[in-house]
């Protein structure tokens, strides 16, 4: 089995959008990365919350695997690149969601039973109106593979 390597950062900027980046990944693609649920969630980034000149001040890590705000402050580069594809809705797309749907023959209502989640999130997700995140996409995945006794 090949080993799967982990893209490296290789340019970072904070983006005028709040707790916003814009990373430059070495495979040469670009993303705008929201990390304001990192942000707002672990305490370790609280000095971002409050200091938008702080933010501004990201820069790479050494060797690309992370950026970094101060010693005290980083972010692993394969957790921005699993949001940057989360977020760009690449999990999963929105027609492979519908199909897989329809597959199961589950109406929304069903899914959402299925999933955990609202039927209005199902719906959303379904629209391409809201990135489908990972645990919903290995969700789908783990109730195709399910056995039904």
């Amino acid at each position: 089995m090949p080993k799967k390597t982990l893209p490296r950062i290789v340019a970072v900027t904070a983006d005028k959008k709040p707790l916003t980046l814009l990373i430059r990944w070495d495979r040469g693609n670009e993303s705008r990365v929201d990390v304001s649920g990192l942000v707002e969630t672990f305490r370790v980034y609280k000095p971002l919350r409050h200091s938008p000149e702080l933010f501004g001040r990201v820069r790479v890590g050494e060797h690309g695997t992370d950026v970094v705000w101060s010693d005290e402050i980083d972010m692993a580069a394969d957790t921005l690149w699993r949001l940057a594809q989360e977020q760009a809705g690449i999990t999963m797309s929105p027609d492979a969601f519908k199909h897989w749907r329809e597959r199961r023959a589950y109406t929304l209502d069903a899914a959402a039973r299925a999933l955990g989640l609202s039927r209005r999130m199902v719906a959303y997700y379904e629209q391409g109106t809201k990135p489908i995140p990972r645990v919903v996409a290995l969700a789908t995945k783990a109730l195709d593979s399910a056995t039904i006794d």
